[in-house]
Order: structure tokens, then C-alpha cells, then sequence
């Protein structure tokens, strides 16, 4: 699905071989990023870089009844982002809502969102393409990418902006499963202290201990592992 605003007449994109250049970049930035939040960070950077045209790149996730996680770079179109989130509507939340690329030929005279109008005159912003950003079992979001010019993308430009949230998306899924089971480990290693604490056995007696006891509940290590924990806190 498409929100189309008029034809884009923004210089064109990269050669298949650059294009291939940028997605192995972005997956070396953001699979050696330190945590999820530095990733959204290199995120906004480097495609504030690598598509052409762009003065400000935004990244924003919504989580299942969490807050609006938001990051950007860029020097240009801070107010635009403020006026956003503020209000709960603008091209990047409709991107993230609706699942589509949303393009804003002219945001200054959009009549979608009026109230952003006066924040991209006074930030030198015309036009914006917002791109949808799942991560899968996690967050619903979108990219959006400024333009100081009226038009919005060509269409090479849009390719390789949506062929790298697409990479993106990939890549901090992965990022998302790496913390998860950086999680489980901890809690297990958690559960393992109390075991020996309490019945003053060794590290490889308490992890049987936990193992056999999952098995015979029918549940997963980490599932035994926080009624451990939480009945260890109750009892302290």
C-alpha cells in the first residue's frame, strides 16, 4: 500500500554495487553496535548519509504498551520531530500505523498535518518519506527522511532508502534476539545462586536441579527460573 504525494524529482539513487556496498555496511554498523539503542542511533546516522538529499534521518518504535522509542540525525528538522511525537500524528507514526511508505511532497502545505507546517518552514524542511520499520515480535515503527526540498525522493533514491530499513529491520530483529537470550542467561545464572544458597550444593548440581524441576513442570528453564527468583524475593 502507498500514500503517494505528486512524482519525485530528487537526484537518482545508487548502482546496484553501491546499493550492495550500503547494505553490508549497515550490517556491520549495526551487528557490532554495543546495544539495541546504539543500533537505532548508527541507524539514523547512517542513513541520514547514504540516501541522497537527506538533512535529517528519524527513527521511531512504538512497543506493545511501552513508550515511543525515538533517535535521529541530522541537522535540520528537530522541530518537526518534536511537533510530531507531540501530538501523536504526523508521516512517520501514520508509516508506522498503517504499515505503508507515506511521502509528503510539501510539508509546509500538507493538509494532512497542518500543524507541522510551520515547525518544517522554520527548520528549512519541504519534504519528507516516512518508511515502515517492524522488528519482528517487538516494535512497529517507521523511518522518516527530510529533505530541504519540495518533491520528496526519486524513485532510485526511495529504492535504496526502503531496500536498507528493509536490511534494517533484518538486522535488529536479530539485535532483539540477541538481548533475549542475554536475559534468559542472566535469569538462569540468577536462579542457579539462589539453588545453591539455599541447599548448599555446587554450580552443576543447582543447574541439574533446575533442568530436572523444568522438566517435570513441563516449562522452560527461564519460566522456572523468575518463580524461583520472585518466590526467593518474597521469602527474603
Amino acid at each position: 500500500m502507498w500514500n503517494r504525494g505528486p512524482r519525485a524529482t530528487a537526484p537518482s539513487g545508487p548502482h546496484a554495487v553501491e546499493l550492495a556496498g550500503l547494505l553490508h555496511e549497515l550490517s556491520v554498523r549495526l551487528l557490532n553496535a554495543e546495544s539495541f539503542a546504539s543500533a537505532l542511533e548508527r541507524l539514523a546516522e547512517f542513513l541520514a548519509g547514504a540516501v541522497p538529499g537527506t538533512v535529517r534521518s528519524s527513527v521511531a518504535l512504538i512497543g506493545e504498551g511501552g513508550p515511543l522509542t525515538c533517535t535521529a540525525a541530522g541537522p535540520s528538522g528537530e522541530a518537526v520531530d518534536e511537533a510530531q511525537y507531540a501530538s501523536g500524528a504526523g508521516p512517520g507514526l501514520d508509516a508506522a500505523r498503517t504499515r505503508s511508505v507515506v511521502t509528503v511532497a510539501d510539508l509546509a502545505g500538507d493538509e494532512r498535518w497542518p500543524h507541522l507546517a510551520e515547525p518544517a518552514r522554520a527548520t528549512g524542511v519541504r519534504s519528507v518519506v516516512a518508511v515502515p520499520l517492524d522488528v519482528p515480535r517487538a516494535e512497529v515503527g517507521a523511518v522518516s527522511l527530510y529533505l530541504p526540498a519540495p518533491g520528496g525522493l526519486g524513485p532510485d533514491p526511495l529504492l535504496t532508502a526502503m531496500a536498507l530499513v528493509n536490511q534494517a529491520e533484518v538486522l535488529l530483529g536479530e539485535l532483539r534476539r540477541r538481548d533475549g537470550m542475554s536475559t534468559d542467561a542472566a535469569t538462569v545464572d540468577r536462579a542457579v545462586g539462589v539453588i545453591i544458597a539455599q541447599r548448599g550444593c555446587g554450580v552443576r548440581e543447582a543447574y541439574d536441579v533446575l533442568g530436572e524441576t523444568a522438566q517435570r513442570l513441563g516449562l522452560d528453564r527461564r519460566a522456572v527460573a523468575d518463580r524461583l527468583i520472585k518466590a526467593a524475593v518474597r521469602n527474603a
